[in-house]
């Protein structure tokens, strides 16, 4: 039999490990991140601002609705549409599939990917209105 000295004075220390050798691990995520956006999310942000900017310059544009849909439904030799315009419903519905998809970047980076979600917004508020895009926010585009 091993011999083992205890101390009698001492209250018994506690255990390091749980009952699983699990207990008083630190967090999983250390230190903290900065949250994750998705291509969605990062696209939602785009055409926000851009409906606001476009919302607060036109009287027109008010009540109309921005919305976001995934996949337009397909029709039989017309293409894919980028964005769909309901004048009665006061309505313009912006595809992010086909916007992200089939647009041609000549520098894919996060700005260029901005500008044609932007752009896009901007062609279908100037199809709503029966307008030029360049006619809704003239000074927005001065610098380019």
């Amino acid at each position: 039999m091993a011999w083992r000295r205890v101390r009698e004075t001492a209250a018994p220390r506690p255990s390091r490990h749980g009952r699983h050798g699990r207990e008083n691990r630190s967090p999983v995520v250390r230190p903290p991140l900065p949250p994750l956006d998705t291509r969605a999310e990062r696209f939602e942000l785009a055409v926000g601002t851009a409906a606001e900017f476009l919302r607060s310059a036109w009287d027109e544009l008010r009540d109309v609705s921005f919305e976001i849909g995934i996949m337009p439904p397909l029709v039989e030799n017309a293409g894919i549409p980028r964005w769909r315009v309901l004048r009665e419903e006061k309505r313009i519905i912006l595809f992010r599939v086909p916007i992200e998809r089939l647009s041609h970047l000549h520098r894919d980076d996060e700005m260029h990917r901005r500008m044609v979600i932007e752009g896009c917004v901007f062609r279908a508020a100037a199809e709503y209105l029966d307008r030029d895009p360049w006619d809704l926010g003239p000074e927005r585009f001065r610098f380019f």
